[in-house]
């Protein structure tokens, strides 16, 4: 059986000021075209489906044609709801929608019964389990001793009565300790909210949400498919893709991924103004509709530099310095024996702590200059 494995689409998102919705509509609709293309039996969305737990209404539009166009297809679909999901918006009308072959994770109530399906090697049983911390499953079982998410998680596949002989897969979305982190996700202090690898043994394939780089952890078995879009410049060496799975007889597992093009990529460039906006650095590439984050490495800062670099580059995003001021750490103290130098000094002092080297000749004569007419009523 043929699985197509999605997470985190994050409907609705915006980064550092910019909607993704037409990125997210783009990516979608290649989503779309890899599936005709594959046949799968079913698709996996596991979490995290909006950013928000209030989405907007053009959010909610989007994902529902979406959906709608999977159901046309006549696929099973398989929907967990993540942390960035409000469980109970995103279940509602799921008994419902069970009857069209879509279905959404109930709120965590103690138990996961599975969803069965059938192909030539015989059943395959399908546990979705959403987003779920330690207090949502202690609740139900409080005289186990649930301390951590790795408790909690094993209690609630405990719970689940796995038959160990039949084939099983798991949707959820959690972080697995060793997988590998980005700037855009949730992050919890110590790793609090880790949960190990060893809690998912006895599933065959544990299609998980919540990380954004695609990977497998620990093995073949256990992966997050990763988002659809880069969602954050930590992301920009990030190569997303569609993950396809196939479930042969027990023990047989095969994983294939299709690559994602996005309508604009997330790129980082780094240079002088002038190397940057020279015809022929740009000329040829996408970096002038690319997301951007651009570090300039000149000494001095470039007037209304974000103005001025999206005249070549409208999707700029973020703008950093690197130089001498930026790399200089050391704390500005207050002055000492102020009484004795004369405001030129105090000011001389001061620019070589903030930027950690001296001012040029031309900015010495008009700070002189400055000085001598502020104070020119005193003499």
């Amino acid at each position: 059986m043929k699985f197509i494995h999605l997470s985190d689409l994050h409907i609705g998102k915006c980064v550092n000021g910019f909607s993704m919705l037409d990125d997210q509509r783009y990516i979608l609709d290649k989503i779309l075209g890899i599936i005709d293309a594959e046949k799968p039996d079913a698709i996996i969305i596991a979490g995290d489906v909006y950013d928000k737990s209030v989405p907007s209404t053009m959010a909610v539009s989007l994902f529902d044609d979406f959906v709608v166009s999977l159901a046309k297809r006549k696929v099973q679909v398989f929907i967990i709801s993540g942390n960035h999901d409000s469980p109970e918006r995103l279940a509602f009308g799921n008994r419902l929608m069970d009857l069209s072959g879509i279905h959404f994770s109930s709120v965590y109530n103690g138990e996961v019964a599975p969803i069965e399906l059938q192909d030539e090697y015989g059943k395959i049983n399908i546990y979705m389990l959403p987003f779920v911390k330690p207090a949502h499953v202690r609740q139900f079982y409080p005289d186990e001793n649930i301390a951590s998410y790795n408790d909690a998680l094993l209690v609630a596949v405990e719970k689940m009565n796995i038959n160990k002989g039949e084939r099983n897969l798991l949707v959820t979305h959690q972080f697995v300790t060793g997988a590998q982190r980005s700037e855009s996700e949730d992050i919890s202090v110590g790793g609090a909210d880790n949960v190990d690898a060893y809690v998912f043994e006895d599933f065959d394939y544990v299609a998980l949400g919540h990380l954004h780089k695609p990977q497998n952890v620990d093995s073949e078995k256990i992966r997050y498919c990763g988002t659809p879009l880069k969602y954050s410049f930590s992301e920009a060496n990030h190569e997303k893709s569609v993950s396809i799975v196939e479930l042969g007889e027990k023990g047989n597992l095969s994983l294939n991924t299709v690559p994602l093009v996005p309508l604009h990529d997330m790129v980082e460039l780094r240079g002088t103004y002038s190397e940057l906006t020279a015809k022929s650095f740009y000329e040829g590439t996408s970096y002038c509709s690319d997301y951007l984050h651009i570090t300039l490495t000149d000494e001095e800062d470039i007037l209304d530099a974000v103005s001025k670099l999206r005249v070549v580059y409208k999707n700029l995003m973020k703008l950093d310095y690197d130089n001498k001021r930026t790399r200089h750490k050391t704390e500005i103290n207050a002055a000492e024996n102020i009484e004795t130098k004369t405001p030129f000094e105090l000011f001389a002092e001061l620019y070589m702590k903030q930027n950690g080297s001296g001012m040029s000749e031309e900015q010495e004569k008009f700070m002189k200059k400055l000085i001598s007419e502020v104070w020119e009523d005193e003499k």
